[in-house]
């Protein structure tokens, strides 16, 4: 699944990671919102989503892409 990348700026590694996390100024409650993260930059962007109290969760892409 190369076609699938990295959300941080400038990074081109295939994603590992989905975040998912929504703003609930926004958002509702239930919504998600995502981004991608290869394992480079996934303590990077959970951290950057982290301490707005915006990050949900962090899933492997592959389990997130599995049906339910």
């Amino acid at each position: 699944m190369s076609d699938v990348i990295c959300s941080a700026k400038g990074c081109r590694a295939d994603a590992v990671w989905v975040l998912a996390w929504n703003n609930p100024k926004i958002h509702t409650p239930e919504r998600r919102k995502t981004w991608l993260a290869c394992d480079e930059h996934r303590e990077h962007l959970s951290q950057f989503l982290g301490v707005r109290g915006f990050l949900k969760d962090v899933v492997l892409l592959k389990e997130w892409e599995s049906p339910q």
